[in-house]
């Protein structure tokens, strides 16, 4: 039969089911993450975290493979979330260097306090469980670290430039000692239910770096 051929059928579903789509895998993820910086990854069953944000456990899958892939993507999830949360801060050029990170410090504090001091850090509480998780988050979470310190590590470039810290002070190195102290001093501010350990860690951490008179 000849004739005007017929369109081709558009195969999947339409722009607006795909954005409905959208939304749940973001609900998930967000609901996910929140969990995740209180309980560790072991504790949070899938059923809560669908239950939480009303989506059917079935469709859990059509989003994830399984829940080590849901963990992986939530790292990457609160990875994005953090590293933007670093550069309101560290790229705050109204600021000088030394000033930018004492403003991500008060305002992790605040926000740990706005919580209760239940909620720390993603990356730090798998960190405690990595024995029991798929060898995969190990690399993702190095990754994650390894980026954090990259931008810390530019930022006290600034602040050697600035005159803020020695001429001969290594800022990879500084950049490394401050996130692995930190990782602590969030734990610790979650076991003790309060800021002590966060402000003494920065404390201490600007009094080791910072050029009298600077």
């Amino acid at each position: 039969m000849t004739g005007t051929p017929e369109p081709p059928r558009r195969r999947g579903r339409p722009p607006r089911d795909q954005a409905r789509q959208t939304q749940a895998r973001d609900k998930l993820l967000r609901a996910g993450v929140a969990m995740l910086t209180e309980r560790s990854f072991g504790a949070v069953g899938l059923d809560e975290v669908l239950s939480a944000v009303g989506v059917p456990k079935g469709s859990f899958y059509h989003y994830f493979g399984s829940k080590a892939d849901f963990g992986l993507a939530l790292i990457e999830a609160y990875a994005a979330y953090f590293a933007r949360k670093l550069d309101r801060w560290f790229l705050d050029e109204s600021l000088t260097p030394l000033a930018r990170l004492r403003a991500f410090v008060e305002d992790a504090r605040a926000g740990m306090e706005r919580h209760h001091w239940r909620r720390g850090c993603l990356v730090g509480n798998l960190g405690q469980e990595i024995g029991t998780l798929p060898e995969s988050f190990r690399d993702a979470l190095r990754a994650v670290l390894a980026d954090w310190e990259a931008r810390t590590a530019r930022l006290l470039e600034a602040a050697r430039a600035a005159g803020e810290i020695a001429p001969s002070a290594d800022p990879a190195r500084l950049a490394l000692h401050f996130w692995i102290g930190w990782e602590g001093a969030v734990l610790r501010a979650k076991l003790e239910q309060g800021p002590d350990p966060l402000d003494r860690f920065a404390e201490g951490f600007l009094e080791m770096i910072e050029r009298p008179g600077a």
